[in-house]
């Protein structure tokens, strides 16, 4: 019976320790995720100003670029380009991300949050830490 309960005790602690790990690399992704508060309001504001992100889902520059806006990413007009190759070929898109305006201006590579407001002229929240 002695070893039974070891087992369980054992066992529940092994399972803490695993919820305690994946709990904290929850934390850290949560809190890179939205680095600046009213970042709805600037990504709106892009889409607003009909700029656009054309990029990958493998594209680890990409993954960087969306993670800047957080949440908030689900504003921006973003073209999924292996999905509307088409799309992005007659954009003349030759690498990810690339960021390209009305007039037809493209910023190719990652760009900063500031780069974009002032591109724009959408105004940036502040950044906090």
């Amino acid at each position: 019976m002695k070893i039974k309960n070891k087992n369980i005790i054992g066992y529940t602690i092994l399972a803490l320790v695993v919820l305690a790990v994946l709990y904290s690399f929850y934390l850290a992704i949560s809190s890179r995720t939205q680095t600046r508060p009213g970042l709805d309001l600037f990504a709106q504001c892009l889409a607003s100003k009909n700029i656009t992100m054309y990029g990958a889902v493998w594209c680890p520059h990409c993954q960087k670029q969306k993670a800047e806006f957080g949440a908030s990413f689900k504003y921006v007009p973003y073209v999924e380009c292996p999905d509307n190759t088409k799309l992005c070929e007659d954009k003349g898109i030759t690498g990810y991300p690339t960021w390209i305006t009305t007039d037809g201006t493209k910023y190719e590579g990652e760009q900063s949050l500031e780069t974009l407001a002032g591109v724009t002229q959408c105004q940036l929240p502040p950044a906090t830490n």
